[in-house]
């Protein structure tokens, strides 16, 4: 595995990402910068259709230092449309709502670099890896609280890297805890934070078991309205584990980033939309860029 991990470059798109990740990540499925403001409330009983809209732009690509790899020299742009299915049902367990949700990431990935072998120039588009969770969530009156479980399939198209397809080629179980604090009773200023383990499995291409994986995302909010919120959202995420496996590297890569964002609610249509642009200010191991996400949520 080279030691600049260009698998790193690959950005998968989930959950939520689920990504879900749609952002450049070498060990991580999930893409941080997903979520943000409120990121840790689930809503009530129904059945929402959420499209995360992710954009990813790099051209730093950093060592274990954190200093710019000046050699490499990469030019990467991503663009994953993440649709997500969300059921929150009227059945309670331990007193929150049992809930069931799905993505299926759909992505374009292009990536100049030069590498040890020689320069790397490629660009392709397709479908990412499955992944499916169970939720619990919780409303309290200033406290909103939510777990998970879930697993990402390697339902997409992978190969060894460096590649630009879209799958990563392993299965990663996932863990969820989040919680969202309405600091006073108008529920005018809120902090929320969210938390995600992931356990990655052998990859397939490679008989390589990429490292673990913790992400936060947090975010705090001030409702200008009841329709509008502005805030602040970040995202930290780091592999906790080394690679495993015949020519895994023992580098670990972390990045952190902090943006604007802004939430808006259209009652008439139905429709939340959430804009948020977070950029990377520290990166080891991995790229260091920019993340823009623009999700649009429908309650049916």
């Amino acid at each position: 595995m080279l030691k600049l991990k260009l698998a790193s470059l690959l950005f998968v798109a989930a959950l939520l990402v689920l990504a879900p990740r749609v952002q450049a990540q070498p060990s991580a499925h999930y893409v941080p910068g997903v979520e943000g403001i409120k990121g840790a409330t689930l809503p009530p009983p129904g059945v929402y259709l959420r499209d995360y809209n992710v954009f990813y732009w790099a051209n730093q690509v950093n060592d274990d230092r954190g200093k710019e790899i000046k050699p490499a020299d990469p030019e990467v742009f991503i663009y994953a449309n993440v649709p997500r299915l969300v059921w929150i049902t009227e059945v309670q367990v331990l007193g929150g709502f049992l809930g069931v949700d799905a993505l299926l990431p759909l992505q374009y990935t292009s990536v100049e670099a030069n590498t040890p072998g020689g320069p790397f120039d490629d660009s392709t588009f397709g479908i990412g890896d499955l992944f499916a969770e169970g939720t619990i969530s919780w409303h309290l009156t200033q406290f909103d609280f939510s777990v998970g479980a879930g697993v990402w399939m390697p339902t997409g198209d992978s190969a060894d890297p460096p590649t630009t397809r879209a799958g990563l080629g392993y299965w990663t179980p996932m863990l969820t805890a989040g919680v969202t604090w309405h600091l006073d009773e108008a529920k005018k200023w809120s902090l929320s934070a969210l938390s995600r383990y992931e356990f990655n499995t052998e990859h397939r291409d490679t008989d390589i078991t990429p490292g673990q994986a913790y992400t936060l995302e947090w975010g705090a909010s001030y409702a200008l309205r009841p329709t509008i919120d502005l805030g602040v959202a970040g995202y930290y995420q780091r592999q906790t584990t080394s690679d495993s496996g015949s020519g895994s590297s023992s580098d670990k890569d972390w990045v952190w980033g902090v943006g604007p964002e802004i939430n808006m609610i259209c009652p008439k249509l139905g429709l939340i939309t959430s804009i948020r642009y977070v950029r990377e200010i520290e990166a080891e191991n991995r790229l260091q860029g920019n993340t823009v996400t623009v999700t649009l949520t429908r309650r049916f």
